[in-house]
């Protein structure tokens, strides 16, 4: 055995070894070896995990190198010029409409960036499906948009491959090949015995070779030639696929492949036996008899019927028929099973048995780039397409499958090429047609509409899978697809048994989902099916018309259309058969469903609008156009009676599928067409009949009547009004609306733009998707094309977005233009598109509004009467509507009922009667010949009118008309006749004389007639009419009689009288009033404006109309007084003064409130600040006794604060890391977007202050560090207040009953929190105020005279006397728990910074920091400085007086040790203590280490409360001193050693001058010579400074350092010197700070200095000697043995400027933050996350909701939340764009600071247009953090529960 022995040898020496045989000319021997090697090693009977077979293919392919070398030797000879790279789901990709050819057209994220598309309309999109990169493919997109890499065709300078480097590959892969397909034959088990977890196992076994294919794919064209070769060569496969004779696994192996092969025909092997005499063809007249049903009347096959029955393994339902495709198509391919000839086929074969594999899928597409293989995949493709259907619909997993499905299709058949070249070598139309239709025959059920029982048509049952769950989209969207190139849609347009096919298909959905109205029980289960029938019209019959019209535009398409309108009839001729219709639809039933009405309407359009037909040759006889008007019009009926409440026991999903009818994404395959057709209809019929028709539809004929009652037999009389509303509102949109005829594009787009606009102000992608687009997008008005921007800034104007200060943030709007206000806006448009009827209301609503905001109308302005665009000469028969005796006769008989206050009248129906008046004036029939007619006898109501002409039946007065009112009708006359015979013989006149009006009488007439007619002329029998059909007048009762009223009106009479009942003056009109008209003022206004309109308009087209006017006018005739107020004039009396009442019972509450407000915000605003001014005059005794009152917001009393009723201030605690975030740069850090790019945090304030602590507690003694720094920068409790206070006690009941409001709140009550019951704002603790006093008064205020000296004895006596300990009272109780709350606000390590936590001085540390946190804070919400002065915005919020004093009784508990107090070595030169056992101790901080705003605070707080004003000012001045040395020391480290040196000296002849204490020079040069005692202080750095300073210090530039060092800590003891004694801050320049807060704290006399001459030095008083003072400081700092001098600089040299904090800085460009992130692996478990996010505070990148970085169950952006913003974290989304706030244990959604170009956010990244930065927001953002207001504004927080 050879192959043994090479199997044992090294596989590297083995491959280079046989790849030297086979180079030889004659290499048989080395072929020999390698197909026994091969043999032993491809063996599909081992397991195939076994990776050692992998191993050798790749090491003989590679002939003995490396593998990775060679696949670079390879890449090196790619002669690719397509992209090609192939991507899955969920992948980022991008498509660019302007360079696309094909609307499917994408590009990879590195094409895309490197082409150039500025300006370009694209958007970035997450695929669905997966793709394929499309740049270098010039059939599917302009080379224009190429990238830089494939613009240059490389393929062109490559050199040829050298023969040998793929002759392994050659030899080696059909085997691996065969092996993968061996596998997956082996691992195929028929459906029935396995399960879906078996394919997926033999899937995972294969995954390396699969990937090893794709592996190979990817070293470029070369090794893809190779592939194609082997995968296309048929002798190879003939060879291999058998296997030989002896190998018996092989054989084996064999079968099974067969017996999987035999059931992959559509028809199986059994159901073609069984079926073979059951193919019954019926000659339908397209002679391509495709469809039969079984079990009809077919003859010779009464029992074949059942066979059928159960085949599909469902159970048969009742009338569920089968129904079976025969086998007379065109192609038997497509039902036979299949024969395979290569590789490829049958790994396609398996892919497709395996539910299309992604690995597979990936290593199909990735051979795409390969032209040959193209071709050849494409047909197999197509061969294989009948089988991958029948697999998808058995599929459990069809939306994977059916993504899988398009990722390959959506390849092939976006190539025009390509698509031409399958349709005419394998007949893909045929293929797709037939499989269309027998997918859909798998569930068919008899159609119940009409005629129930003997109906012989099917449609689809709705609530089958395959509708339900779209299963048939991917062969809808391939059809749809591939209809798109012009090529094969024209073939299937000229093949005329492909059209019959599809127009059977098409009839499968007509009437489909049929509602029948549920009349007694609401119906037990409201089914949803209506959403799969809208969207199987929409996506199987409506998209594949919309391709099919977009090919017929032109006149050399007619023959087409000509074509598709012939079969569009002939399939209706059939289905009305079908369904048994002859001239009346059942009653009570309803579908939405008539895509064959649609498909003829559409058509009909295009022909008249594109091809120039004459619409006449398109139209069949008038008897199928009554036929085809019936169920369109029976739809608008049944829209007016589900909007009228009559089929509310269907449920609410009968309202869902009348709005969905309506809705954008719809309404032009669906109401658009149906009502265009009905105006074909109405423009050819007699328009009597039609007329008659519509009334008779919408049931309101019995309304119709002169009499004030009537029975109506089939309406309630509340559903009477809504129902004659709107079949007047339908006929005005019939007669009015020009979309389909005449309107140009352009102008449909204006017009649909305008009326969404008038609805509602619009975001710009709002509107692009309320738009009707064609739904194909090549049809010129498509979103997104320069027309749609063109026409938006031609109608609308932008409002930039809004930023309201705690409101919502708003998106950039589109809001119409005045003039389209004034001149377009079009109510009935905006009828016919409104989902929601609320939306006409609003429409209205904002009509008037702008009416009177113009001062055009004041009042409740009528809908505007718009000119229409003129009619196409085609549909010139509409206008005869508007000029027929029955609507003339409808109109009068409503006019008069109007007139008369008879019930069910509107104002809606005056309008709408006076709209169709108007419309018949302004369209004219055009020949008047029909007005000199005589008058036919017969007519039952002719006598009405004279004519036609409405122009001539406005002034014809009627005198008497006949009316059947029931007995009880006020207008029957009790009395007998009376019998005198003028008396009589008048009457007789009258009778004779009165006029009938029966519509429905007139309706069957009409029909009758034309029914003769047409048959006569066809010569045909007359159907016979069945009985039950015939028209029974309904049960009619019989006490109706007929009486006959007198009238003596005719329309303008009762219009002029209904302009006096509407004006409410009697003769309102003057005679001369038509003279005097100015008309412009009549196109906008109410019914008085219109009823002059009309007259005017009418009189000026006639003089007679004119005369009639003048006398009517003249006879000053009152009518006939009707009620003085109608009831629904009463109603809406009644509602304007109800709403008047209760707008000003608004108003008065509104200021009560208000006012209640103010007084509170003013008590509030005095807890913090009094006037000191008035507390001066009155003289100190009586202030000592003015107590502060509080209002309690509960209960409402206002009272002191006592200590067993304590009040308290509603406050916010939230811990904040504001500060900490602090850098020393102004300018906020940029976000890194690339791999150089860093964020270092050591710069921040937070860290620096760690370090310093950090480095203290190693040298020093604890208890003093803890006392020389400030913690809290990181996590310190910020506490901030609305300012409304309440009582202790109804705080606590308050809390009961919230806690047991079983309401959702967003906040959680167990956690003590709560919103203030005043403002609403969020709350979590209350701050009791102490009793006594405002802020210190009088006698603390008093100036003093005393000595510095005696000052600092008296403070130093305070700090030693302890204050009286606090008595156990509900005050100090409270207190204490307050204290509890501040500690549990922020985390444990935030407190613990001592050695041993828990201990006093840890917490005293913690206490004190509380202050200096809110200090700070309230600092940086003044900008940062003082120079504002007066109380800021956030000196509201502040309660740091109240704070104070909470925390410094708490702190009383606390004694300074004297011996270590810092006042003794603030205040005295102290004898150097003896090393007597302090020697083990560590030394105390030294006072030049020190953090001196701490060490105020620290004093204040222990010191007796209240403190005096003259003791608070000697604390400040003394550690003033020490400040000013410590920046004296840290300037001094700055110089170079010349300038030391130079300073020392000048300064040291100054030290005997007077004034040397308060000298700079003198001090500086003491502080360097004490210093320098030291060696090594100055030491450290002097090269380096030498380096950095090349400017000389002046005294200038020393004197700004001075101040600017020193100023922090002046401005601390300004601001707590204001919240302590209520001392105002005043505003100053920037550079006047320093001196002003100098006076302000007493250190400079008061006394108005030049600003220029401030001296900071001139502020020292120094309590003892300076200089001794400062050598004892030095001396501190230079007896340090055994720290390092680097560290004792680094604490000398303190930083105390820190600029205010800020985000990051975010690029402007949002794609750049997306490009970089959305790929980049997370730091922390390495992986792509699926949701980044980033911290915005720190740039910090983190898996939200990841399982990957959990730690203890808290998900990483909760964690990090706490890490960085001590519980607050501000997160960008990376995949959405949004921000979220995670606060504590809650998050909220705060909206995106990207918007795109039209100010709108684009959240989840939807849309993809690019975005930019909006800088408002996020200014808004970062102010919102800095003020810590995120709980007050955003309102819609829920809890996160740790999971993001």
């Amino acid at each position: 055995m050879m192959a043994a022995s090479l199997l044992r040898r090294d596989k590297k020496a083995t491959a280079a070894h046989l790849k030297a045989d086979l180079n030889r000319t004659d290499n048989s021997s080395g072929v020999r070896q390698l197909q026994e090697l091969l043999d032993a090693v491809l063996n599909p009977e081992k397991p195939a995990a076994d990776s050692e077979a992998l191993d050798w293919c790749k090491c003989l392919i590679a002939g003995g190198e490396g593998f990775e070398e060679f696949c670079n030797t390879v890449r090196s000879y790619d002669n690719a010029t397509l992209c090609g790279l192939v991507w899955t789901a969920n992948f980022v990709a991008y498509r660019c409409r302007t360079c696309g050819i094909s609307p499917c057209m994408s590009l990879c994220a590195e094409c895309f960036n490197n082409g150039d598309h500025t300006g370009h309309d694209f958007n970035m999109f997450r695929s669905q499906a997966g793709g394929a990169c499309d740049c270098g493919d010039s059939n599917v997109m302009r080379e224009t948009g190429f990238c830089r890499r494939h613009r240059l065709r490389t393929g062109e300078n490559i050199p040829s491959i050298p023969r040998d480097l793929l002759l392994m590959s050659e030899m080696v892969l059909p085997r691996f090949i065969l092996c993968i397909i061996q596998y997956l034959r082996d691992g195929y088990i028929e459906a029935d015995t396995s399960t879906e977890r078996d394919l997926q196992k033999v899937l995972q076994q294969l995954e390396p070779q699969i990937s090893f294919l794709e592996e190979l794919t990817k070293m470029g064209g070369a090794m893809r030639t190779v592939l194609t070769k082997i995968l296309t060569n048929q002798q190879a496969f003939k060879e291999l696929s058998m296997g030989q004779e002896e190998n018996l696994y092989a054989k084996k192996n064999y079968d099974k492949y067969l017996s999987a092969l035999k059931n992959s025909g559509l028809v199986s092997v059994e159901e073609k036996a069984q079926g073979a005499n059951a193919d019954i063809t019926v000659g339908a007249e397209g002679g391509a008899g495709a469809m039969v049903l079984l079990g009809t009347t077919a003859p010779g096959s009464p029992d074949e019927s059942n066979k059928e029955e159960d085949q599909d393994g469902g159970q048969s339902v009742g009338q569920r028929k089968r129904v079976k495709l025969s086998s007379s198509t065109k192609d038997p391919c497509i039902i036979e099973s299949l024969k395979h000839k290569c590789f490829l086929e049958e790994l396609l074969f398996w892919t497709i048995k395996y539910e299309f594999p992604q690995k597979m899928v990936t290593f199909l597409l990735n051979m795409l780039p390969d032209q040959d293989y193209k071709i050849t995949f494409t047909k197999t493709f197509v061969q294989h397409y009948a089988f991958i259907m029948k697999t998808l619909m058995k599929s459990h997993e069809s939306d994977t499958m059916s993504n899988r499905i398009v990722h390959i299709s959506v390849q092939l058949f976006s190539n025009e090429e390509l698509a031409r070249h399958v349709t005419e070598e394998c007949q893909l139309l045929d293929i797709m047609v037939t499989v269309l239709l027998y997918m859909m025959e798998s569930c068919l059920i008899k159609s119940e509409l009409q005629d129930e029982e003997n109906s012989r048509h099917v449609v689809v049952n709705c609530s089958e899978a395959l509708l339900k769950n779209n299963t048939y989209w991917p062969l809808v969207s391939d059809f749809i697809n591939i209809l798109s190139h012009q090529s094969v849609a024209k073939k299937f347009l000229e093949d005329h048994s492909l059209l019959m096919l599809w127009m059977s298909f098409v009839s499968f959905f007509q009437g489909m989902n049929l509602n029948k109205r549920e009349l007694n029980e609401h119906v037990e289960f409201e089914s949803q099916t209506y959403y799969a029938a809208f969207a199987a019209e929409l996506e199987a019959c409506a998209q594949p018309m919309w391709g099919l019209l977009t090919h017929c535009k032109v006149k050399e398409t007619q023959e087409y259309t000509k074509t598709v309108v012939r079969y569009c009839l002939e399939t209706l001729q059939i289905w009305f058969d079908a369904i048994g219709f002859i001239d009346e639809p059942a009653p009570n039933q309803v579908t939405f469903h008539l895509p064959l009405h649609r498909y003829y309407a559409m058509f009909l359009s295009k022909a008249v609008k594109c091809q120039g037909l004459d619409l006449d040759s398109l139209l069949p006889d008038q008897e199928m156009l009554m036929k085809i008007m019936v169920h369109p019009l029976q739809i608008q009926a049944c829209l007016s009676e589900i909007h009228s409440n009559m089929w509310v026991r269907n449920g609410l999903q009968i309202k869902g599928q009348a709005m969905t009818y309506v809705q954008s994404h719809f309404c032009n395959s669906m109401i658009d067409p149906d009502i265009y057709l009905l105006q074909v209809c109405a423009s050819r019929l007699d328009p009597d009949y039609f007329i008659s028709s519509v009334f008779e539809r919408f049931k309101v004929v019995d309304l119709l009547t002169m009499a004030s009652q009537h029975q109506n037999a089939v309406l309630d009389s509340e559903q009477e009004r809504p129902m004659l509303e709107g079949a007047l509102t339908f006929l005005v949109i019939l007669t009015s609306l020009r979309v389909h005829l005449g309107m140009t594009d352009d102008e449909i787009l204006r017009a649909e733009m305008v009326s969404q606009l008038c609805m509602n102000d619009r975001t710009h992608s709002a509107l692009l998707d309320l738009i009707p687009e064609n739904p194909n997008p090549k049809s010129g008005i498509v979103p997104g094309s320069c027309s749609f921007e063109e026409m938006l800034s031609a109608v609308a104007d932008f409002k930039a977005p809004v930023f309201e200060p705690g409101g919502s943030m708003q998106q950039g709007m589109y809001t119409p233009k005045a003039e389209v206000w004034e001149k377009e806006f079009d109510p009935i448009m905006v009828v016919l598109r409104t989902v929601y009827r609320r939306d006409v209301q609003s429409a209205m609503d904002r009509y008037s509004a702008f009416l009177k905001q113009s001062g055009m109308h004041t009042g409740n302005p009528w809908p505007p009467y718009k000119e229409r665009t003129p009619l196409h000469p085609c549909y010139k028969g509409l206008i005869k509507l508007l000029h027929c005796k029955t609507l003339h006769i409808v109109i009068f008989t409503l006019l008069y009922k109007i007139w008369m206050d008879h019930q069910n009248m509107s104002e809606h129906v005056l309008c709408m009667v006076l709209y169709l008046i108007e419309l018949g004036l302004d369209n004219q029939v055009q020949d008047n010949k029909q007005d000199e007619e005589p008058c036919i006898e017969e007519h039952c109501h002719d006598s009405w009118f004279p004519g036609t002409n409405l122009l001539s039946n406005l002034h014809h007065v009627i005198n008497f008309v006949r009316v059947r009112v029931p007995e009880t009708a006020p207008e029957v006359k009790r009395e007998a006749p009376p019998s005198t015979s003028t008396e009589a013989s008048s009457y007789g006149q009258n009778l004779r004389e009165a006029q009938v009006f029966s519509l429905v009488a007139e309706r069957r007439r009409k029909f009758q007639e034309i029914i003769n007619r047409s048959n006569t002329e066809a010569a045909q029998v007359v159907r016979p009419k069945s009985s039950s059909t015939r028209w029974v007048p309904p049960g009619t009762p019989p006490q109706l009689v007929t009486e006959i009223l007198e009238i003596r009106e005719s329309m303008l009479s009762l219009l002029i009288k209904l302009h006096q009942k509407l004006s409410s003056k009697q003769n309102s009109l003057s005679a001369s009033w038509l003279e005097d008209m100015d008309t412009s003022r009549h196109t906008h206004g109410d019914g008085i404006t219109a009823i002059e309109r009309i007259l005017t308009k009418a009189a000026t087209r006639s003089c007679q109309i004119k005369r009639s006017v003048q006398d009517i006018c003249g006879k000053v005739c009152p009518p006939v007084p009707p009620k003085k107020n109608s009831p629904t004039d009463k109603k809406t009396m009644d509602k304007e003064e109800r709403r008047q009442r209760a707008r000003e019972r608004q108003q008065k509450l509104l200021a009560e409130f208000a006012s209640r407000q103010k007084s509170f915000m003013e008590t509030a605003m005095d807890v913090e600040s009094p006037d000191t001014e008035a507390a001066m005059d009155l003289g100190a005794s009586e202030v000592m006794e003015s107590e502060v009152l509080y209002d309690c917001v509960i209960c409402g009393q206002s009272g002191p604060s006592t200590e067993d009723r304590p009040t308290g201030l509603v406050v916010l605690l939230q811990a904040s890391s504001v500060l900490g975030h602090r850098c020393k740069n102004k300018e906020a850090k940029n976000l890194p977007t690339s791999d150089e790019e860093h964020i270092y945090a050591a710069d921040t304030c937070g860290v620096a202050h760690d370090i310093r602590l950090t480095l203290m507690q190693r040298f020093f003694k604890d208890s003093s560090c803890l006392q020389s720094v400030s913690i809290g920068w990181d996590g310190g409790v910020y506490v901030q207040t609305c300012g409304h206070t309440l009582h202790i006690d109804c705080h606590k009941s308050y809390m009961e009953s919230l806690r047991n409001d079983q309401v959702l709140q967003g906040f959680s009550v167990d956690k003590g929190e709560f919103t203030c019951p005043l403002c609403r704002q969020f709350a979590n603790s209350v701050l009791p105020c102490r009793p006594g006093r405002g802020t210190e008064a009088g006698a603390w205020h008093t100036p003093t005279n005393k000595k510095t000296f005696v000052l600092v004895k008296e403070v130093e006596d305070l700090q030693e006397r302890l204050g009286p300990f606090p008595t156990e009272s509900n005050l100090s109780k409270e207190m204490e728990l307050v204290i509890k709350d501040i500690k549990n606000t922020t985390q444990k390590k935030y407190m613990d910074y001592g050695k041993n936590p828990g201990s006093p001085d840890n917490d005293f540390l913690f206490m004190y920091s509380v202050a200096r946190t809110n200090l700070e804070l309230e600092l940086v919400h003044r900008g940062g400085n003082l120079c504002s002065g007066g109380a800021s915005a956030a000196a509201k919020r502040s309660c740091l007086n109240q704070l104070f004093h909470v925390l410094a009784m708490h702190m009383r508990l606390y004694s300074i040790d004297s011996a270590y107090n810092p006042w003794t070595k603030l205040t005295q030169v102290t004898q150097s203590r003896e090393a007597d056992g302090f020697d083990e101790e560590r030394p105390e901080v030294p006072m030049l280490f020190r953090d001196v705003p701490s060490l105020l605070i620290i004093f204040v707080l222990t010191m007796p409360q209240p403190l005096r004003k003259e003791h608070f000012t000697c604390v400040v001045k003394m550690l003033y001193n020490l400040q000013f040395t410590q920046a004296l020391a840290a300037l001094s480290t700055k110089f170079s050693p010349e300038e030391r040196q130079a300073w020392g000296t000048s300064g040291a002849l100054k030290k005997n001058a007077t004034n040397a204490e308060t000298c700079f020079e003198a001090l500086l040069s003491h502080v360097i010579s004490e210093l320098s005692k030291d060696k090594s202080v100055y030491k450290v750095n002097a090269e380096e400074t030498s380096m950095l300073i090349s400017s000389v210090w002046s005294p200038q530039s020393i004197e700004f350092s001075l101040q600017q060092f020193c100023l922090p800590f002046l401005r601390l003891s300004c601001l707590l010197q204001h919240h302590l004694y209520g001392d105002n801050l005043t505003g100053c320049l920037e550079e006047d700070e320093f001196s002003s807060l100098a006076v302000c704290l007493g250190l400079l006399p008061a006394a108005p200095q030049p600003a220029n001459i401030v001296h900071s030095a001139s502020c020292l008083k120094w309590a003892v000697g300076a200089f001794d003072l400062v050598t004892q400081w030095c001396a501190e700092v230079t007896g340090l043995s055994q720290m390092q001098a680097e560290q004792s600089l680094t604490l000398l040299v303190q930083e105390p400027q820190w600029a205010a904090p800020r985000l990051l800085q975010l690029p402007d460009n949002y794609n750049i933050i997306f490009q970089y992130y959305h790929r980049k692996a997370c730091t922390a478990c390495k992986k792509v996350p699926k949701d980044p996010a980033l911290c915005l505070v720190c740039g910090a990148f983190v898996c939200l909701k990841g399982v990957c970085c959990k730690q203890q169950g808290i998900c990483e952006c909760v964690l990090h939340s706490q890490h960085c913003g001590a519980a607050t974290g501000i997160f960008l989304l990376i995949n959405a764009s949004v921000i979220i706030i995670i606060r504590g244990y809650r998050f909220c959604l705060w909206g995106s600071v990207y918007l795109d170009a039209h100010g709108e956010e684009d959240r989840d990244l939807r849309r993809g247009k690019p975005l930019f930065l909006c800088e408002e927001r996020y200014r808004v953002l970062e102010q919102q953090w800095v003020s810590h207001t995120f709980d007050h504004i955003n309102k819609r927080w829920g809890p996160h529960y740790n999971g993001l």
